[in-house]
């Protein structure tokens, strides 16, 4: 993963915070912060199941 991309993200997403607050709208997050370990929480599991290589295609199984 390209350093230059993580900063580029993060300095976005510090922008969209600061609109959002300037214009006083609520952020599409969860404003506290374990909402936002869940969220990480969510990131690292999906990361661990790609990295153990195991999983099903669920529309495969439902038949879509």
């Amino acid at each position: 993963m390209s350093t230059y991309v993580t900063l580029l993200a993060l300095l976005t997403g510090l922008l969209t915070g600061v609109l959002f607050r300037f214009l006083n709208v609520p952020i599409p997050a969860p404003p506290e912060l374990p909402g936002i370990v869940g969220i990480i929480g969510i990131y690292v599991g999906y990361k661990l199941i790609d990295y153990f290589d195991i999983g099903i295609d669920l529309l495969e199984v439902i038949g879509a």
